[in-house]
């Protein structure tokens, strides 16, 4: 009479581990659709930059991409016309929720707010910098 009684536990135990194992995978799955679809409703910010050379010519560019890529190279999201310049020279990136500027080794450098730039730096609003001869200014525009 124990081996009856034996074997329909084992069965009941089996039968209740394979239901939390499904439970378990459920709401995993769950939470990584879940969080998916917010990633996925994440808006980048507007990026405005505001481009001067010193021919004092001005013209404003909008982005609405998570990374521009500024330099000579007509690939770059930014191609800008200036000697001093690089190929591809300084990189705005966003992540973090932040807008980051990062010199990619460029021959001459980046100024961000008159100082050099060495490492990727957060960015807000108003900030200005140099690359070559050529000036920024950045601006941001609200989410709606």
């Amino acid at each position: 009479m124990s081996g009856p009684v034996v074997l329909a536990l084992r069965l009941l135990l089996t039968v209740s581990l394979y239901v939390f194992l499904g439970w378990a995978f459920l709401s995993l799955w769950r939470d990584i659709h879940f969080q998916s679809t917010l990633l996925a409703g994440r808006k980048v910010p507007t990026l405005g930059l505001s481009i001067s050379n010193s021919m004092r010519t001005s013209q404003v560019k909008h982005f609405n991409q998570a990374e521009v890529t500024i330099g000579r190279d007509p690939a770059c999201e930014c191609p800008v016309d200036d000697e001093a310049i690089s190929a591809r020279h300084a990189r705005l990136s966003y992540h973090h929720n932040q807008w980051w500027l990062e010199d990619l080794d460029s021959m001459n450098g980046t100024l961000l707010n008159q100082e050099k730039l060495i490492l990727p730096t957060v960015v807000i609003s108003g900030d200005e910098f140099r690359c070559g001869e050529t000036g920024f200014r950045i601006t941001f525009a609200p989410l709606p």
